[in-house]
């Protein structure tokens, strides 16, 4: 049996588009249906490009939607960074640290090095990366989010902040070394970490090198336990101990044709890469 059709109007196709929640449409349709007429369009073209409207706006939004839950500090990208600064940091390698590959093998990335030797802006460029490429990302500060997580355990209602928390592709952890070594604290965020082993991906940056996690952690078993799970299926770059932030502001503030001094132009130790483990 064949449909019969009611006549359409643009004011009945518009509230069409509107219950079938296709917001691009309602606003463009008749742009589109007077280009369609004007350049003698076939109903298959038509309807492509309405399709092809729809999806690139859909795509737009789920992006700057992700963009503004992953909270990532302004202005942290890979083109404000003066890779010349570290040397022996590859924009090459996180390069590829964008492209997600890995967040889909559930792997982790650790950053290491002193306080400001740029960690934290990488961690961030590589996030907004991840965004670019459709992933979910949320940054945050180790310390605020441990408190967030034991105010939802004493609501009881800790695995549902875990639930939604494992909805985010990549969650960063920035200065996890400043996590106070707190029975509480400590067991909260090792829960979190072994929620998230071979399920969801971290990027946590810290100032202390494994060595030094029993300050972090309330026991031995513990931090080996909360080590193990991090470096398996992890890359882990090592950061020089000088500060990046001193360093790209004495390039600034330095006149064309004044040498540097001394202190500003000394080399601090490059980076160091490993997919799997770290000193």
């Amino acid at each position: 049996m064949t449909a019969v059709l009611a006549p359409t109007t643009i004011h009945t196709t518009t509230l069409a588009l509107k219950a079938l929640r296709l917001p691009s449409l309602v606003r463009s349709w008749e742009e589109l249906a007077t280009e369609a007429t004007t350049h003698a369009w076939t109903h298959a073209r038509f309807l492509g490009a309405l399709c092809e409207l729809e999806l690139t706006q859909r795509t737009e939004r789920r992006h700057a939607a992700r963009l503004m839950a992953a909270k990532l500090p302004p202005g942290k990208r890979l083109d404000s960074f003066e890779f010349g600064l570290v040397p022996g940091l590859s924009r090459a390698r996180i390069d590829a640290l964008c492209t997600g590959d890995w967040i889909r093998s559930a792997g982790n990335c650790l950053l290491f090095g002193g306080s400001g030797s740029g960690k934290s802006h990488i961690a961030a460029a590589i996030g907004y990366g991840l965004i670019e490429a459709g992933h979910s990302v949320l940054f945050t500060r180790t310390t605020d989010l441990v408190q967030r997580l034991q105010a939802a355990r004493r609501d009881l209602a800790l695995p549902a902040l875990l639930t939604k928390l494992d909805h985010v592709d990549c969650l960063i952890l920035d200065d996890l070394g400043y996590v106070r070594k707190d029975q509480s604290e400590t067991s909260i965020l090792f829960e979190l970490i072994a929620e998230r082993y071979e399920h969801r991906s971290l990027i946590i940056t810290c100032d202390r090198p494994f060595a030094d996690w029993n300050s972090i952690f309330t026991d031995q078993t513990m931090t080996v336990a909360a080590i193990d799970r991090l470096v398996h299926h992890a890359t882990i770059l090592e950061f020089g101990s000088e500060s990046y932030r001193k360093r790209a502001a004495a390039t600034r503030a330095l006149s064309p044709g004044i040498m540097p001094p001394a202190s500003a132009t000394k080399r601090p130790p490059g980076p160091r890469t490993s997919s799997t483990s770290a000193r």
